[in-house]
């Protein structure tokens, strides 16, 4: 290459002839996901529960798959990843993007709670990176991006949530494991961490008065983030933008976990 020949700086984000997976898909963060990797090339299958929201998010996304799919349940994890393959023949990107939390103090917290969140947050996580990933070794390339939380790396308290902050964290511990085991193989694992984003988790927070002022008052800058304020991070780790980094987790978090 010439000393003074310029690369355009944006092909390196494009996804085109990449087929990506994202999980938790029929709304918020998951359908926005969706519909940035499909903006970026790729041929996009979105996953949920709720087959009705994803058909109906499918048919503004020319060429994508909608398949429902329950992660807490293994089975489903299983068939869904093979009705990928049988389709397109691979998969390049997985976005481990479902989770659930339930919100309340120890106390109160039942072993059914905390069971529940971490078969969707974190054994789905590592099971679907699991079956994803023994396709992306035998193509020696692939991503996985693990959708985490700030409540990956620092706790939750005033608001209590044992079961989200344990599944989190967990999530973080299986990305830097498997970056490490397949970092020689052609696979790249990393994290993305969102800050406070309005989702349906978070439903409500915007417009309750206690809830705005933790964040004014513990976030450099005081707001919740915007759905596309994740955009860039994501298409960062799912594309060869990041062909250098793996093991690494990104927070989009208005600076809430730099104190």
């Amino acid at each position: 290459m010439s000393e003074t020949q310029v690369l355009d700086p944006f092909t390196q984000f494009r996804l085109d002839g990449k087929v990506a997976i994202v999980t938790g898909a029929s709304s918020g963060l998951g359908a926005r996901f969706a519909k940035v990797l499909h903006a970026a090339g790729a041929t996009v299958v979105m996953t949920a529960r709720r087959l009705d929201r994803l058909e109906a998010l499918a048919a503004t996304l020319p060429g994508s798959l909608a398949v429902q799919c329950d992660v807490a349940l293994a089975s489903q994890r299983e068939a869904m990843v093979q009705k990928v393959v049988d389709t397109f023949g691979t998969v390049d990107i997985l976005v481990n993007n479902a989770g659930i939390g339930v919100v309340k103090g120890i106390e109160q917290e039942t072993l059914e709670d905390f069971e529940e969140v971490l078969q969707v947050n974190t054994t789905a996580v590592w099971h679907l990176a699991k079956l994803c990933g023994e396709h992306m070794v035998k193509q020696k390339s692939g991503v996985v991006v693990n959708v985490a939380s700030i409540l990956g790396l620092v706790g939750s308290t005033p608001i209590k949530q044992v079961n989200y902050v344990a599944s989190k964290h967990a999530v973080i511990g299986i990305t830097k494991e498997l970056a490490l085991q397949w970092a020689r193989k052609g696979v790249r694992v990393n994290s993305l961490c969102p800050g406070w984003f309005l989702t349906e988790m978070t439903a409500g927070m915007e417009s309750d008065a206690g809830a705005q002022a933790l964040i004014k008052n513990n976030s450099p800058m005081p707001r919740m983030g915007e759905e596309h304020e994740l955009d860039g991070a994501l298409l960062f780790m799912a594309s060869d933008a990041s062909s250098f980094m793996t093991g690494q987790s990104i927070s989009v978090d208005g600076g809430w976990t730099t104190r």
